[in-house]
C-alpha cells in the first residue's frame, strides 16, 4: 500500500475516536466476513484475533504464530477500501523490541490500527508488569512513528478478566494501567469485560482517553454506549462464532432430517461470494 495512503487511512481511523457518532467496529474472519461488513457500510473494519486463529486450526491466546496471524491481517486489508486495525494480541513477544517489530510488521500488511493487550496468559503472573507494558505501549508508537504512518494503538487491559475480589480494587486498577498507556501513546484505551451501565460510565469519567467496550450479551445498546461516552464499541469473536453455530445447524439439519433450508434459505450466492473477493484478486 503507498504509504501517503496509508497515512491517510491512519489519520481518519484516529479521528473516528474523537468525536460522535461512536465508532461501531465489526471484527472480521477473513476477506469475505470483512468485505460483508465494509459493504454494510461500517467506516472501518477490525480483525479479531481467536477469529482468525479458530480458522486456520489454532486456539486463541497467541496460539497462532505472529506471521501466521499476520497472513489473514494482509489479505483483510488488501481488499478493502476502509481502514483495518488489526488484533494481535499480546504482541508474540515479550518485549519492547518484539512488540515494536510486530507494529513494523502491521504497518507492512496494510493495517493502520492495531490492538496490544496486557494479559500474558500464564495463570501465576496473568498480566504484563505495568512498567514493562508502558515500554511496550511506547516502542509500537516508537516504531509507527519511524514509519511514517501514525498507527491507532488499541492498549488493551486484561484486569477484568484476570483480576478478582474486590470491585473497587479491580476497577482502580484498569483505570491506572489504562491511562498509564494513554500517557505512553495509545490512541485508544481497551477494557473487555465490563458490561454494567454504572462502571462502563465511571471508566469513562475516570480514564484520560478514548475507551473501547467489548459488546457480548448484557452490554448496554450502541446508543446507550454512545450516550455513556463510550467512542468505540467492538464485537470480538461473536460474529465468528455465530457462524459456528449456523455451521452447525446445517450439519445437524443434513444428518438428522436430510432437509436443506438451513443453507439454502437466505444463502448468498455463488456469484456474489465471487464478487466479494475480487478486489483481493486483482490487487
Amino acid at each position: 500500500m503507498d504509504v501517503n495512503r496509508q497515512r491517510a487511512k491512519a489519520v481518519q481511523l484516529r479521528e473516528m475516536h474523537e468525536a460522535p457518532p461512536i465508532l461501531l467496529l465489526p471484527n472480521a474472519w477473513d476477506v469475505t466476513s470483512a468485505r460483508l461488513f465494509e459493504e454494510a457500510g461500517f467506516r472501518a473494519v477490525a480483525t479479531t484475533s481467536a477469529g482468525i486463529a479458530n480458522l486456520l486450526g489454532y486456539t486463541d491466546g497467541q496460539g497462532i504464530t505472529r506471521d501466521g496471524m499476520l497472513s489473514m491481517v494482509e489479505r483483510i486489508a488488501r481488499a478493502l477500501s476502509v481502514p483495518v486495525t488489526a488484533d494481535m494480541e499480546a504482541g508474540y513477544s515479550s518485549t519492547p523490541e518484539g512488540a515494536a517489530a510486530t507494529a513494523k510488521a502491521v504497518i507492512d500488511a496494510g493495517a493502520v490500527g492495531m490492538n496490544f493487550e496486557d494479559g500474558t496468559n500464564d495463570a501465576k503472573a496473568p498480566l504484563f508488569e505495568l512498567e514493562l507494558q508502558v515500554a511496550r505501549v511506547k516502542a509500537i508508537r516508537a516504531a509507527a512513528d519511524a514509519a511514517g504512518v501514525p498507527l491507532v494503538l488499541n492498549a488493551r487491559t486484561d484486569v477484568y478478566f484476570v483480576q478478582s475480589g474486590d470491585p473497587a480494587a479491580c476497577f482502580d486498577h484498569a483505570v491506572r494501567r489504562a491511562n498509564a498507556y494513554r500517557a505512553a501513546g495509545a490512541d485508544c484505551l481497551f477494557v473487555p469485560g465490563v458490561s454494567d451501565r454504572d462502571i462502563i460510565a465511571r471508566l469513562v469519567r475516570a480514564i484520560h482517553g478514548p475507551i473501547n467496550i467489548l459488546a457480548g450479551e448484557g452490554t448496554p445498546p450502541v446508543s446507550a454506549l454512545e450516550q455513556l461516552g463510550v467512542a468505540r464499541v467492538s464485537v470480538g469473536s461473536g460474529p465468528m462464532r455465530a457462524t459456528m453455530a449456523l455451521t452447525r445447524r446445517i450439519a445437524n439439519d443434513l444428518r438428522e432430517t436430510g432437509t436443506y433450508a438451513s443453507y439454502t434459505t437466505d444463502s448468498i450466492s455463488h456469484a456474489k461470494a465471487n464478487e466479494l473477493v475480487e478486489r483481493s484478486q486483482k490487487d
